[in-house]
């Protein structure tokens, strides 16, 4: 009685996939909702009637905070589902381009809230303004970062303020040339990169 022995060659590696999985998909095209319209809150804050001020300025924090926690689970899918591979065409410096862009991209979606989150949290007046989160429920500010000296908070609060600026500054950078770039790659290079990220 024969047996049959499978060689090497008729050993086949699973095919890439060719698309990210749809909750990779619901939580790219969420997160990129939610920071739109935190950048449109966060720049026309001042525009709003005296008012108005307070909820726009409440609803930009817990925005911030939800794009972390998105961004956090986010990353953990990354980690454990495989994404698919650029196009084989393109040059080796734009898929390491590609690459350092989202990881810049990710740190910034963790780096912008969690600095807001600081700069709220050394407020002088948080201790008398709870945060609610959507004003659904309490959110807690940073602990070790309220009870610190009034003058140092006070301080870390112009710190944290300006680097939440910055920060905001290279997102917005780093948005526009990840768009740019993805519809290059569709409509200059017929490349498309788009198609992986839809259903």
């Amino acid at each position: 009685m024969s047996r049959h022995v499978a060689t090497p060659s008729a050993i086949t590696e699973p095919l890439p996939p060719t698309r990210y999985t749809r909750t990779a998909m619901a939580l790219h095209w969420l997160i990129a909702l939610l920071i739109i319209v935190n950048v449109c809150l966060g720049l026309s804050a001042e525009s709003w009637p005296d008012d108005w001020v307070r909820p726009v300025v409440d609803t930009h924090k817990s925005i911030g905070i939800t794009v972390l926690g998105l961004a956090l689970l986010r990353i953990l899918w990354r980690v454990s589902h495989r994404p698919p591979p650029l196009p084989r065409e393109f040059p080796s410096w734009e898929k390491v381009a590609a690459h350092v862009a989202h990881f810049l991209l990710y740190l910034l979606m963790i780096g912008l809230p969690l600095s807001g989150w600081l700069h709220d949290s050394a407020w002088k007046d948080a201790a008398t303004h709870p945060m609610r989160l959507f004003n659904l429920f309490p959110w807690p500010r940073i602990g070790f970062v309220m009870h610190l000296d009034p003058t140092l908070r006070e301080s870390l609060h112009d710190r944290f303020g300006a680097l939440h600026t910055w920060l905001g500054y290279a997102l917005y950078a780093l948005l526009a040339m990840h768009i740019v770039g993805a519809l290059k790659h569709q409509w200059i290079d017929r490349k498309s990169v788009l198609k992986r990220m839809l259903p």
